[in-house]
């Protein structure tokens, strides 16, 4: 029973490090990957195309940026059930 124990109180330790740790690079890429993709697009300035109501611009960096911070949650989220499952077995 000790061990139990023991393997579910690391489990909960993985688990709220990797939240962390995840929240952390979360917001992280929530403010660089707009700099990032107005990088990728010099020619374009989505702030003034945005502004002016360019919907087709607002779409499209609405889209990319939150499918990019998306796919990184999912990541997150499988690193930490990893990081559960590890300190259960």
């Amino acid at each position: 029973m000790n061990e139990v124990a023991y393997n579910m109180a690391w489990a909960v330790v993985f688990s709220a490090l990797g939240g962390l740790i995840g929240i952390a690079l979360i917001l992280a890429a929530s403010v660089f990957l707009p700099r990032f993709i107005e990088r990728l697009t010099p020619n374009i300035d989505e702030d003034k195309e945005i502004a002016r109501g360019n919907v087709a611009v607002a779409n499209y960096f609405g889209r990319v940026v939150g499918a990019s911070i998306i796919g990184i949650s999912i990541v997150v989220a499988a690193a930490v059930l990893g990081g559960i499952i590890a300190a259960l077995h």
